[in-house]
């Protein structure tokens, strides 16, 4: 497949667009919505008569049957929940939400249960008008009813990432039959895009029930598939509905294809792949270029009954690596958190793992216009947002910070040594019997917690607990099946393990869930690092205040620099491109969208089944 790099390269460039505005210019009922300046005054980038999403093929065919893979089990098919483990697929597949983003845009939503969004210039407020013809998969209308009542219920119980938003919502309100408006309490120009990304759920699904509580029944949702068939922590299969509401909107045409998608669980990575050569799994993401150059040679691939594919994409790195948990007392000092970091190997385990063919993440921003450039000084308005906490931030995070490189030897002596002087510094020397110690005779040791089917993490967490050990630092490496460490992570009750956090071009809330303080202290968040820092928070703040492209990314490049300087982190490597090897049968769009291959927005949401 080739990639209309023209077109890319215009797609790309209109969103990042600096002197475009990020307001709208009306406060009138609009068709979707966009965060900032793909056009004048954020307006979106579709027509309101658009046809369909230009990543999509309108004339895709329906039918056929497309099966994928997943590591561990499942024991809910509530995904709402911070209890237990959710089923893959149920939310995207089943439930949706009042708008729906494009992943050709950075951050534009369509109506999907709305026909309209209206909100003011200042985003004082957002007001969704519901679609007359919106229905429940039982043929139950879609209700302003079950909105409001989604909205609270999600805003207060089951998981937090939902909280943070409502507790912005000053009130919420039917302002008519198909029509609900949000006043908000804060400022927070994401928040029109946040609430209309919440899912919608039946309310009477949930009468006299506990809805935090674990649970098998099949919830009701208005998405295009239906759940068909549960083996618990085995398999879920989703067939699609014929008389789904949605199917003819615009937002969907050329979208969620397939008859039914099912996903096959498996206790460990060999498994997946036995069945992949087997052709049980007809689609599976590869994530490890050394193994897309070596193994996908069965016969399957050679008779080209299965197709290997690489889907670019324009999305940045996140940070992928070893968190370090700031709450244990040996991570507490970022000296210390630098050493693990220098003791980390980055040559010598790329080249073992990948064949030194993956690029290293050098920031959360890497590979995006959001991301600091590594080493350089803080400047311009960058550096106005980061000014006021000079006195407290990390040293590098004004005057330039980057990872540090390795010799390229296996035993990096220059790393070593300098990881040495940081401990030294931070109170830890190597005591007569060869391990490192603090002043109270302590050892350092500490636990890598991996998850089981975590190969790759797993023998990369080898060779970095061999290297450890030069330097006195004993590292064990535990394996937990997946509801062990769902349960371990959300209690924070971990010294180091394996993190990935993605990031979009258009960063805003989620942000909050990462990296805040109050996210610290909350239970299930995504805040494993446990960081709490005033200035990481002030510059989230910028980020969901900011009215153009150039203010977010300034904030953002901030933020960049807070994160990378803290040390968090132990960051391994990204891929630019996604790798997929498919059944021959299984057909996608020629034109790649900006996010490539994100969630199920491309696959497979925008494939089809042909013989």
């Amino acid at each position: 497949m080739l990639r209309d790099l023209a077109a890319a390269v215009i797609r790309l460039a209109l969103p990042l667009a600096l002197a475009a505005s990020a307001t709208l210019a009306h406060a009138e009922p609009m068709h979707g919505i966009a965060m900032y300046g793909i056009a004048m005054y954020g307006d979106p980038a579709l027509p309101p008569d658009f046809v369909s999403l230009p990543q999509a093929n309108p004339d895709a065919p329906k039918g056929g049957q497309i099966t994928m893979a997943v590591n561990g089990s499942f024991d809910t098919l509530n995904p709402f929940i911070t209890a237990g483990s959710p089923a893959e697929g149920v939310a995207p597949l089943t439930f949706e939400t009042l708008m729906a983003r494009s992943f050709d845009e950075p951050f534009t939503l369509y109506g999907l249960l709305a026909e309209s969004v209206e909100t003011d210039d200042a985003r004082t407020y957002v007001e969704f008008t519901l679609r007359e013809e919106a229905r429940f998969a039982d043929g139950s209308p879609v209700t302003v009813e079950d909105v409001l009542w989604s909205y609270e219920t999600l805003g207060t119980l089951g998981h937090p990432r939902y909280h943070g938003a409502w507790k912005k919502v000053a009130s919420a309100e039917a302002t008519g039959p198909r029509t609900v408006r949000f006043t908000f309490n804060t400022e927070d120009r994401e928040l029109p895009l946040i609430l209309g990304l919440r899912p919608i759920l039946k309310k009477a699904d949930f009468d006299g029930k506990d809805f935090e509580a674990t649970t098998l029944d099949r919830l009701t949702g208005s998405g295009p598939y239906v759940v068909d068939r549960v083996d618990p922590g085995v398999q879920i299969t989703f067939r699609r509905n014929p008389d789904w509401w949605g199917k003819d909107l615009p937002i969907n045409r050329g979208q969620w294809n397939f008859d039914t998608i099912r996903f096959d669980y498996f206790a460990n990575p060999v498994a997946v792949f036995e069945s992949v050569k087997s052709g049980a799994i007809t689609a599976y993401r590869e994530d490890n270029l050394a193994r897309w150059a070596s193994r996908y040679d069965f016969p399957a691939i050679t008779s080209g009954e299965m197709v290997k594919l690489e889907v670019p994409h324009d999305r940045p790195s996140g940070i992928i690596g070893f968190v370090m948990n700031t709450r244990r007392p040996q991570f507490a000092d970022w000296r210390v958190r630098e050493a693990m970091i220098e003791m980390f190997n980055f040559d010598f385990i790329n080249r073992t793992i990948t064949g030194g063919a993956a690029p290293r993440i050098t920031s959360y921003f890497s590979n995006s216009p959001f991301a600091m450039v590594p080493g350089a000084p803080a400047e311009g308005r960058v550096l106005e947002l980061l000014e006021p906490f000079r006195a407290d931030l990390l040293p590098g995070t004004i005057e330039g910070y980057a990872l540090p490189a390795s010799d390229g030897t296996e035993r990096n002596r220059a790393g070593l040594r300098r990881a040495l002087a940081l401990l030294e510094e931070a109170g830890w020397t190597i005591a007569d019997d060869g391990l490192l110690k603090n002043a109270a005779g302590r050892p350092f040791t500490f636990e890598i917690l991996l998850t089981i089917g975590q190969d790759e993490a797993a023998s990369i967490a080898a060779i970095y607990v061999e290297a450890l050990k030069d330097i006195g630092v004993t590292a064990t490496v535990s394996m937990l099946d997946s509801a062990q460490m769902k349960t371990r992570t959300d209690t924070f009750d971990f010294d180091m393990t394996y993190m990935i956090r993605t990031m979009s071009l258009s960063p805003g809330n989620e942000q909050n869930l990462y990296w805040s303080s109050e996210a610290a202290d909350t239970e299930g968040s995504r805040n494993w690092m446990g960081v709490k820092s005033p200035a990481i928070d002030a510059v989230i703040g910028a980020i969901l205040s900011a009215r153009s492209q150039e203010e977010a990314a300034a904030a953002a490049q901030a933020l960049d620099r807070l994160l990378t300087a803290g040390r968090y982190v132990v960051p391994f490597w990204y891929s630019d491109r996604n790798l997929i090897v498919h059944r021959k049968e299984l057909k996608q769009p020629e034109r790649v969208q900006l996010y490539g291959d994100w969630g199920y927005s491309y696959l497979p949401a925008l494939w089809w089944y042909e013989e």
